[in-house]
């Protein structure tokens, strides 16, 4: 009896191109994915595709990581910010969409805007198996496989109409290839403001480039041009452990001793929320 992958995977297997030969369409082979060079890539148990070989990268988010995150945003406190992502991808996107999210960790964004357009696909790519586990369940339109965002994706020329690019890091050239002439990218970032009163309290905290905004302009502004920026900004009460949760899911969760994550009565109880998100166009 055939094995079936599951259907989001399936329904998106035309976006995906062999990693390695770079330019073969991959095939359902006994519940794996196969390209006609031979090449096989396992799809796991959980829903996703592995298509990431040889070295992997290690800034993945671990399990605790993925945990803390689900349970966070589960409380809707950043709720605000994936509105703003979902109503910037639904002013400029087609119904029935495909919608690219890279480093899309449990998927909670992608799932917002599969919510908006209700004739859209998702595909979401991640280097972490433990967020790819939650991003397979986010949404039943949504799929994902393992991929390291600075390599070049496995994906065909010009088959998305949105990338989402979430505090996640960038590869702007790969973003403008996957994406048709009237896609857009979008891009949620930190300001300076950002969780700053958490970093006051917790020095070993990833600090936010102050050059930050430059640099992103400088490594876009060969491919893209920002159409609209909003900026969302909240005060944000953290009850509970939801001061916890909100150091643990982030990347500062490695810089930090488990005598500092667990104690909570350093923390505040109240921060402040600073993003901003733009929408571009390819040049």
């Amino acid at each position: 009896m055939p094995v079936l992958l599951p259907p989001a995977l399936e329904l998106s297997l035309d976006l995906l191109r062999c990693p390695t030969c770079r330019t073969r369409r991959l095939r359902p082979d006994q519940g794996a994915l196969r390209c006609p060079a031979g090449h096989t890539f396992d799809v796991a148990r959980h829903g996703y595709a592995s298509l990431l070989t040889g070295t992997r990268a290690t800034s993945g988010d671990d399990a605790a990581m993925v945990q803390a995150r689900d349970r966070f945003l589960a409380t809707g406190r950043y709720a605000p910010i994936r509105q703003a992502v979902a109503h910037l991808a639904a002013d400029s996107a087609p119904e029935r969409s495909t919608v690219v999210d890279v480093g899309c960790g449990t998927g909670y964004y992608l799932a917002g805007v599969l919510d908006q357009l209700p004739g859209a696909r998702g595909l979401g790519l991640d280097t972490s198996v433990h967020a790819l586990r939650s991003a397979v369940r986010a949404h039943e339109r949504a799929t994902a496989v393992t991929w390291d965002v600075f390599r070049p994706f496995p994906m065909a020329d010009g088959v998305a109409d949105v990338v989402l690019d979430v505090f996640a890091p960038r590869n702007p050239a790969e973003f403008c290839r996957i994406l048709g002439p009237a896609g857009r990218l979008i891009v949620v970032r930190p300001t300076g403001r950002h969780l700053a009163e958490l970093r006051g309290r917790v020095p070993a905290m990833v600090t936010i480039d102050p050059t930050k905004e430059q640099r992103l302009h400088r490594a876009l502004d060969p491919y893209f041009e920002a159409v609209v920026t909003e900026r969302v900004e909240y005060s944000m009460a953290l009850v509970g452990l939801e001061a916890l949760d909100l150091l643990g899911m982030t990347p500062s969760a490695r810089h930090l001793s488990r005598t500092e994550l667990d104690d909570d009565g350093l923390l505040p109880d109240r921060v402040t929320v600073s993003v901003l998100a733009t929408a571009y166009k390819p040049r």
